[in-house]
C-alpha cells in the first residue's frame, strides 16, 4: 500500500501529460496560462485575505471575542450549548485557523473526552468559515452581493450549534 501512495502523483502526471500529447495539447503553454491566471486570482484576492487576518488578530487580540463570548453566555445556555465552546462559535465564520487554535485551547482546557470538548470537537468538524469562503472565492470572481449565501451560510451553523450538543447527549450520554 505504501508503494501506491508513492506512485500515485507521479502516475497522475505521466497519465495528464500522456493525454495531452494524444490530444496535441501544448503542455507547455497551458500550464504557463494556468500559472498566470493563478497568480492574477491571488493578487486580486489579496486585500480581501489581508483585511480578515487583520479583522481576526484584532477581535482576538484585544480581547473583544472575550467579552462578547461572556455576553452570550446566557443565550448560550438556554441553547444547551457548554459556555467555554461559544468563543469557538464566533470565529469559526471568519477563520479557520482562529478556530482551530481556539479548539485546542478548548481541548486542553475541558479535556477531549468532556463535555465541552465532544461539543467543540463536533462544532469545529461541521460548521463552516463562511464569511471567509465569501470572501475569497466572491471575491476572486468579483462578487459583489452575496444576497442569500452569508444567512443561508449562518443558519448552517446555528443548526449545527443546536444538534451538537443534543448529538453528543445522544451518542455519549444515551439520553
Amino acid at each position: 500500500m505504501e508503494q501506491l501512495g508513492i506512485w500515485t502523483v507521479p502516475l497522475a502526471v505521466a497519465a495528464i501529460l500522456l493525454f495531452c500529447l494524444f490530444r496535441r495539447v501544448p503542455v507547455f503553454d497551458a500550464f504557463t496560462g494556468g500559472a498566470k491566471e493563478g497568480l492574477r486570482t491571488a493578487l486580486s484576492i489579496l486585500p480581501t485575505l489581508v483585511g480578515l487576518m487583520t479583522a481576526v488578530t484584532m477581535l482576538s487580540a484585544s480581547g473583544a471575542l472575550d467579552l462578547l463570548a461572556q455576553i452570550l453566555h446566557p443565550l448560550a445556555d438556554a441553547l444547551g450549548l457548554p459556555a467555554g465552546v461559544v468563543p469557538l462559535v464566533l470565529m469559526k465564520p471568519v477563520s479557520g485557523s482562529g478556530s482551530n487554535a481556539i479548539l485546542a485551547q478548548i481541548l486542553q482546557q475541558y479535556g477531549p473526552d468532556s463535555f465541552t470538548g465532544r461539543v467543540a470537537s463536533v462544532l469545529a468538524g461541521s460548521t463552516e468559515t463562511a464569511l471567509y469562503c465569501i470572501a475569497v472565492y466572491y471575491g476572486a470572481v468579483g462578487i459583489k452581493r452575496t444576497r442569500h449565501t452569508l444567512p443561508a451560510a449562518l443558519t448552517g451553523d446555528l443548526a449545527a450549534c443546536l444538534a451538537a450538543p443534543l448529538a453528543i447527549r445522544l451518542v455519549f450520554h444515551g439520553a
